[in-house]
C-alpha cells in the first residue's frame, strides 16, 4: 500500500507499520492519523496478517504532534475547523487501534512523547529500547491528555502512576516506564525490532486468529465491566461458538498429533457476537 507518512510491510504473517517522518522524529500529522486508520482497516481485512507491530523510522518513535504551526497548533478555530466540538485526531487513531481484530505490539525505538505515547496505550504489548524517552507532556503545553488516554492510562498503570505522569508532564526514561508497568521489556536499540518480531511470530505461528481476536475483545471490553458475571456471560457465548468450530478440532488434533496447527477459520468471515455490553442476559 502507498502511504506518505507511514510504511506498511507484511512478512511472515506480521504487519509492521512504521511511522515514517524521521527528519521530524516522526511527529504526528493529520495525514499520519488518516493513514494509520487506513492501515488498521487494511490489516483487519487481510487474513494473511496475524499480528501487527508499530514502530518508528530513524532514532525516534514519535515526538508528538508536529508543532510547526507554533502557538496555533491546537487551535482548531484558527485552523478553520468549524465543528462545534472537533474530534481529537489522536483519539480517532486510538479508537481504531482499540477496535483492531489483530493483536498489536508497540516497538518504542526512541522518544515517544505526547500523542507518541498515548497512541501506544490501546496496543496490547509495549516493548521499548533502552534509554527511550517517554512523556505525557500535555500539562506542560497547556492542554490535556488526549487520544482517550484518560481511559487507557489509569487502567494500564493505575490511577496514582497515571496522575503523576500526567500532572508533572515530565519526560522519563524507559526504565521508569518498565517499573511503572507501561512497557513489558527493555532491549538494546538494535535488538528491539527483532524482539517484537519474535513475539509477533509466536502469535502468528501458533494461535488461532479468531480466538486471538475474541480474547482481545473479551479482555479490553472486560476492563469496563462492573461485575465478573458480565465476563462469564461473554466467555460462555464465546466458548459455545468456538467449541463448535473447525479451529477447535484442529487445535486439539494438532496437539494430540504433535504438529503445528493450521487453523482454517478466518477473521474476515466475521466474529461471533460476544459483546459484553449486551443487555439481554443469557442466564442470570
Amino acid at each position: 500500500m502507498e502511504f506518505e507518512d507511514i510504511r506498511y510491510e507484511i512478512e511472515d504473517n506480521v504487519l509492521t507499520i512504521t511511522l515514517d517522518r524521521p527528519d521530524r522524529l516522526n511527529a504526528f500529522t493529520p495525514t499520519m492519523a488518516r493513514e494509520l486508520i487506513a492501515a488498521f482497516d487494511a490489516s483487519d481485512a487481510d487474513d494473511d496478517v496475524r499480528a501487527v507491530i508499530v514502530t518508528g523510522a530513524g532514532r525516534g518513535f514519535c515526538a508528538g504532534a508536529d508543532l510547526e504551526a507554533g502557538g496555533s497548533t491546537f487551535d482548531y478555530r484558527e485552523r478553520g475547523v468549524e465543528d462545534e466540538v472537533p474530534r481529537d485526531g489522536g483519539g480517532q487513531v486510538t479508537l481504531r487501534v482499540f477496535a483492531s481484530k489483530k493483536p498489536v505490539i508497540a516497538a518504542i525505538n526512541g522518544p515517544a512523547v505526547g500523542v507518541g505515547a498515548t497512541m501506544t496505550l490501546p496496543m496490547d504489548i509495549r516493548l521499548a529500547a533502552d534509554g527511550a524517552k517517554i512523556g505525557f507532556v500535555f500539562s506542560r503545553r497547556g492542554i490535556v491528555p488526549e487520544a482517550c488516554s484518560s481511559w487507557f492510562l489509569p487502567r494500564l498503570v493505575g490511577i496514582a502512576q497515571a496522575m503523576e505522569w500526567a500532572a508533572t508532564g515530565r519526560v522519563f526514561l524507559a526504565d521508569e516506564a518498565l517499573r511503572g508497568g507501561l512497557v513489558r521489556s527493555l532491549h538494546p536499540p538494535e535488538e528491539l525490532l527483532d524482539a517484537a518480531r519474535a513475539l509477533a511470530r509466536e502469535i502468528a505461528e501458533n494461535a488461532a486468529p479468531v480466538s486471538v481476536a475474541l480474547a482481545r475483545r473479551l479482555m479490553w471490553d472486560g476492563l469496563g465491566a462492573a461485575h465478573p458475571m458480565t465476563a462469564h456471560r461473554a466467555d460462555s457465548r464465546a466458548m459455545l461458538s468456538r467449541g463448535q468450530s473447525e479451529d477447535v478440532r484442529e487445535g486439539v488434533m494438532s496437539f494430540l498429533e504433535k504438529r503445528t496447527p493450521n487453523f482454517p477459520d478466518k477473521v474476515s468471515d466475521g466474529l461471533p457476537d460476544i459483546t459484553l455490553g449486551r443487555e439481554e442476559p443469557v442466564f442470570s
